[in-house]
């Protein structure tokens, strides 16, 4: 299938491994022009010479820091400049330390604030006002299951992708009618470095070794087994594309049934 995504230019958050690599990597399969942001420029290189090997049109990676306001702004500066504008954003950031609510503080709060909420606000509100102008935009969250149900160990997670939630339905709403989708694209359980983290810590919880954990957590998701990158990558692709344009103020999962619920 081909997706329209040649001639597009994307910006991919957190672009050099896990959920934001998955999605730049089907972008590029796409023939789409790419910048790819981190915070170490020789595996933002390393990163996007394998983008342009899997058929990229161009990609160039930007050091940038979702904890710095500023960074934002110069992220997208350098973005446009390097490609002459952005259709296609993906918000993607790491995620906060495990904790129950209970163990929040408001220090962990207002840090985590700004890498889940302000930052990936700064940059939209920066690049939308050209994707409306344009008549054409997408802008992706890598979101979690946890926005649908709360994951009892990440509870900073999911007190501020709540709030991301909220301004993305509301302000899809208000861009639907530019042409400019926005969604978020929720993972479940996706071998990632962040599943290393938080199945260690459940398995420290419970006791019991990290292969155990890991094991338990394959047996809880109807399909049988956990999820990889290449499994999550190409819906980011699809909701990027021409074939995506009918899909917005949503939220997409790839859990492999995981969530049980109808909502």
């Amino acid at each position: 299938m081909d997706l329209g995504l040649k001639g597009r230019r994307a910006l991919v958050m957190g672009g050099t491994k896990g959920l934001g690599r998955a999605i730049a990597d089907s972008l590029a399969e796409e023939g789409a022009a790419i910048v790819i942001s981190g915070r170490d420029q020789a595996r933002l290189d390393e990163a996007a010479a394998a983008l342009r090997a899997k058929g990229a049109a161009s990609a160039v990676g930007i050091v940038a820091d979702v904890a710095q306001g500023a960074d934002m702004d110069r992220l997208a500066a350098a973005a446009i400049k390097a490609m002459g504008g952005v259709d296609i954003l993906v918000l993607n950031h790491g995620g906060p330390p495990p904790c129950t609510a209970s163990q929040i503080t408001e220090p962990a709060l207002f840090e985590w604030f700004q890498h889940i909420v302000a930052s990936p606000i700064r940059i939209t509100n920066t690049l939308l006002p050209a994707m409306r102008e344009r008549g054409w935009g997408r802008i992706i969250v890598v979101g979690s299951t946890g926005l649908q149900t709360p994951i009892p160990t990440l509870a900073l997670s999911n007190t501020l992708r709540s709030a991301i939630w909220g301004w993305l339905k509301t302000l899809s709403g208000e861009v639907a009618r530019d042409g400019v989708t926005m969604n978020i694209l929720a993972p479940g359980t996706i071998l990632t470095d962040r599943v290393t983290q938080t199945t260690t810590v459940r398995a420290q919880q419970r006791n019991i070794s990290f292969d155990q954990a890991l094991a338990e957590a394959a047996a809880e998701i109807p399909a049988g087994r956990l999820g990889t990158p290449d499994d999550y990558g190409p819906m980011g692709a699809f909701l990027a594309s021409e074939k995506g344009g009918y899909i917005t103020g949503s939220l997409i999962r790839v859990d492999g049934g995981r969530v049980r619920s109808m909502f």
